[in-house]
Protein backbone atom coordinates (compact mmCIF):
# COMPACT_ATOMS: atom_id res chain seq x y z
CA UNK A 1 0.00 0.00 0.00
CA UNK A 2 1.55 3.52 -1.07
CA UNK A 3 1.86 6.08 1.13
CA UNK A 4 -0.55 8.86 1.22
CA UNK A 5 1.67 11.98 -0.80
CA UNK A 6 2.09 14.89 1.54
CA UNK A 7 0.25 18.47 0.30
CA UNK A 8 2.36 20.83 1.02
CA UNK A 9 0.02 23.31 -0.88
CA UNK A 10 -3.02 22.62 1.38
CA UNK A 11 -5.34 22.24 -0.94
CA UNK A 12 -8.43 21.36 1.28
CA UNK A 13 -7.82 24.41 3.33
CA UNK A 14 -7.36 26.55 -0.12
CA UNK A 15 -10.37 25.04 -1.11
CA UNK A 16 -12.72 25.59 1.98
CA UNK A 17 -11.31 29.44 2.38
CA UNK A 18 -12.98 29.66 -1.49
CA UNK A 19 -16.30 28.46 -0.34
CA UNK A 20 -16.27 30.01 2.78
CA UNK A 21 -15.90 33.42 0.25
CA UNK A 22 -19.33 32.02 -1.28
CA UNK A 23 -21.05 32.27 1.82
CA UNK A 24 -19.54 36.04 2.30
CA UNK A 25 -20.47 37.26 -0.98
CA UNK A 26 -23.81 35.91 -0.54
CA UNK A 27 -23.85 38.04 2.68
CA UNK A 28 -22.70 41.12 0.71
CA UNK A 29 -25.06 41.07 -1.58
CA UNK A 30 -28.01 40.76 1.04
CA UNK A 31 -26.27 43.38 2.85
CA UNK A 32 -26.08 45.92 0.20
CA UNK A 33 -29.51 45.50 -1.39
CA UNK A 34 -31.78 43.03 0.47
CA UNK A 35 -32.25 39.56 -0.58
CA UNK A 36 -33.59 39.18 -3.52
CA UNK A 37 -36.69 37.53 -5.00
CA UNK A 38 -37.79 34.67 -2.30
CA UNK A 39 -33.87 33.71 -1.27
CA UNK A 40 -33.04 33.46 2.41
CA UNK A 41 -30.14 32.14 4.33
CA UNK A 42 -30.24 29.05 6.64
CA UNK A 43 -26.79 29.87 8.56
CA UNK A 44 -25.53 26.50 11.13
CA UNK A 45 -22.26 27.93 13.46
CA UNK A 46 -20.83 26.57 16.15
CA UNK A 47 -21.59 28.70 19.47
CA UNK A 48 -18.25 28.43 21.19
CA UNK A 49 -15.96 28.90 18.59
CA UNK A 50 -13.40 32.02 18.89
CA UNK A 51 -14.68 34.99 17.96
CA UNK A 52 -18.10 34.26 18.47
CA UNK A 53 -19.98 36.76 19.88
CA UNK A 54 -24.24 36.01 20.99
CA UNK A 55 -25.72 37.00 23.88
CA UNK A 56 -25.36 34.55 27.16
CA UNK A 57 -28.75 33.77 27.28
CA UNK A 58 -28.31 32.32 23.56
CA UNK A 59 -25.16 30.40 24.14
CA UNK A 60 -26.83 29.15 27.07
CA UNK A 61 -29.69 27.40 25.09
CA UNK A 62 -27.06 26.29 21.99
CA UNK A 63 -24.07 25.58 24.14
CA UNK A 64 -22.59 23.59 20.58
CA UNK A 65 -24.39 24.74 17.50
CA UNK A 66 -27.19 26.97 16.55
CA UNK A 67 -28.67 27.96 13.38
CA UNK A 68 -30.09 31.58 12.31
CA UNK A 69 -32.53 32.78 9.59
CA UNK A 70 -31.93 35.86 7.61
CA UNK A 71 -34.85 36.30 5.67
CA UNK A 72 -37.66 39.22 6.54
CA UNK A 73 -36.40 40.33 9.68
CA UNK A 74 -32.67 41.49 10.21
CA UNK A 75 -31.20 44.54 11.32
CA UNK A 76 -27.20 46.04 10.12
CA UNK A 77 -25.66 43.00 8.72
CA UNK A 78 -22.26 43.87 8.31
CA UNK A 79 -20.09 41.42 6.28
CA UNK A 80 -16.09 41.14 6.84
CA UNK A 81 -13.40 39.64 5.61
CA UNK A 82 -13.14 37.34 8.33
CA UNK A 83 -16.77 37.58 10.31
CA UNK A 84 -20.08 38.85 10.10
CA UNK A 85 -22.32 40.99 12.49
CA UNK A 86 -26.15 41.33 12.80
CA UNK A 87 -29.03 42.21 14.96
CA UNK A 88 -32.27 39.15 14.75
CA UNK A 89 -35.10 39.08 17.38
CA UNK A 90 -35.09 36.31 19.58
CA UNK A 91 -38.61 36.10 21.96
CA UNK A 92 -39.10 39.98 20.48
CA UNK A 93 -35.47 41.04 22.13
CA UNK A 94 -33.09 42.43 19.28
CA UNK A 95 -29.96 40.51 19.63
CA UNK A 96 -26.86 41.46 18.20
CA UNK A 97 -24.68 38.16 16.63
CA UNK A 98 -21.39 38.20 15.29
CA UNK A 99 -20.15 34.97 13.86
CA UNK A 100 -16.61 34.21 11.77
CA UNK A 101 -17.29 32.25 8.57
CA UNK A 102 -14.57 29.57 10.12
CA UNK A 103 -17.32 29.05 13.00
CA UNK A 104 -19.89 28.51 9.99
CA UNK A 105 -20.55 24.61 10.01
CA UNK A 106 -23.52 24.57 6.97
CA UNK A 107 -25.28 27.48 4.99
CA UNK A 108 -28.57 26.99 3.20
CA UNK A 109 -30.75 28.94 0.53
CA UNK A 110 -33.55 26.82 0.49
CA UNK A 111 -35.06 29.47 -2.02
CA UNK A 112 -32.84 28.04 -4.88
CA UNK A 113 -31.92 24.36 -3.37
CA UNK A 114 -28.05 25.33 -2.78
CA UNK A 115 -26.29 24.78 0.70
CA UNK A 116 -22.64 23.95 1.52
CA UNK A 117 -21.43 21.92 4.39
CA UNK A 118 -18.28 22.42 6.66
CA UNK A 119 -16.49 20.23 9.15
CA UNK A 120 -18.52 21.00 12.40
CA UNK A 121 -15.53 19.87 14.78
CA UNK A 122 -12.45 20.95 13.79
CA UNK A 123 -10.37 20.28 10.44
CA UNK A 124 -10.53 16.58 10.41
CA UNK A 125 -14.03 15.99 11.36
CA UNK A 126 -16.62 14.25 8.97
CA UNK A 127 -19.41 16.25 6.96
CA UNK A 128 -22.83 15.18 5.95
CA UNK A 129 -25.03 15.91 2.69
CA UNK A 130 -27.94 16.81 4.99
CA UNK A 131 -28.70 20.26 5.25
CA UNK A 132 -29.14 21.90 8.69
CA UNK A 133 -32.63 21.49 10.21
CA UNK A 134 -34.86 24.54 10.22
CA UNK A 135 -34.34 26.30 13.55
CA UNK A 136 -37.06 26.07 16.55
CA UNK A 137 -39.91 28.11 15.96
CA UNK A 138 -39.44 29.63 19.69
CA UNK A 139 -35.44 31.27 18.73
CA UNK A 140 -37.21 33.19 16.46
CA UNK A 141 -40.99 33.57 16.16
CA UNK A 142 -40.70 37.30 14.62
CA UNK A 143 -38.85 35.52 11.67
CA UNK A 144 -40.37 32.24 10.73
CA UNK A 145 -38.76 30.28 7.52
CA UNK A 146 -41.32 30.35 4.97
CA UNK A 147 -40.21 26.90 4.69
CA UNK A 148 -38.33 23.80 6.22
CA UNK A 149 -34.82 23.28 4.94
CA UNK A 150 -35.04 20.29 2.56
CA UNK A 151 -32.52 17.62 2.52
CA UNK A 152 -29.82 18.36 0.50
CA UNK A 153 -30.11 16.83 -3.23
CA UNK A 154 -27.10 14.13 -3.87
CA UNK A 155 -26.95 14.86 -7.33
CA UNK A 156 -24.54 17.97 -6.03
CA UNK A 157 -26.16 21.21 -4.87
CA UNK A 158 -24.56 20.77 -1.42
CA UNK A 159 -21.11 20.64 -1.54
CA UNK A 160 -19.35 18.28 1.16
CA UNK A 161 -15.76 18.74 1.65
CA UNK A 162 -15.71 14.66 2.30
CA UNK A 163 -16.29 14.40 -1.53
CA UNK A 164 -12.83 15.94 -2.11
CA UNK A 165 -10.90 14.08 0.17
CA UNK A 166 -9.03 11.12 -0.69
CA UNK A 167 -9.81 8.12 1.38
Amino acid sequence: MADKPIDNLHYERMMEGALRGVIREALTVAASTGLPGEHHFYLTFRTNDAGVDIPPRLRQRHPDEMTIVLQHQFWGLEVGEEKFSVTLSFDRVHERLTIPYAAITAFVDPSVQFGLQFPSAGPAAATSAEAPKAPAKAETPETPPAEPAEPADPSGRVVALDAFRKK
